[in-house]
């Protein structure tokens, strides 16, 4: 399965390539080349994830305590606030999120917990 960023696809690996080199296999960690039968290149970007189906599944929604670095150890200058939109980095991509503050809570300070 192909999981991530997009809806769940399925194919079936029909090559192995490293370094212009046809493999009969790759492991985990490796930087491959594969060639997926019935997927175009369009189909497929930076941070989706090739697995074994039914093994992982994606997540848009995560709750998360934090705490917020302040200017002095190369976090934020300025505070944000319910709905603040940052980027969230996993492994080789980012995308954009919303901070959805606890209840109570109006801001948060760089410095913050």
């Amino acid at each position: 399965e192909i999981v991530g960023i997009r809806d769940t696809a399925k194919s079936v690996v029909t090559g192995v390539e490293m370094f212009r080199k046809i493999l009969d296999s790759g492991q985990a960690g490796d930087n491959v080349g594969l060639l997926l039968r019935g997927t175009k290149k369009e189909d497929v970007e930076r941070g989706m994830v090739l697995a074994k189906p039914g093994s992982i599944t994606p997540h848009t929604v995560f709750e998360a305590e934090a705490y917020i670095l302040t200017k002095e150890e190369g976090g934020r200058h300025t505070p944000f606030f319910n709905g603040y939109r940052p980027q969230f980095y996993f492994r080789t991509t980012d995308v954009t999120g919303v901070v959805t503050l606890s209840e109570g809570v109006e801001m948060v300070m760089p410095g913050d917990n």
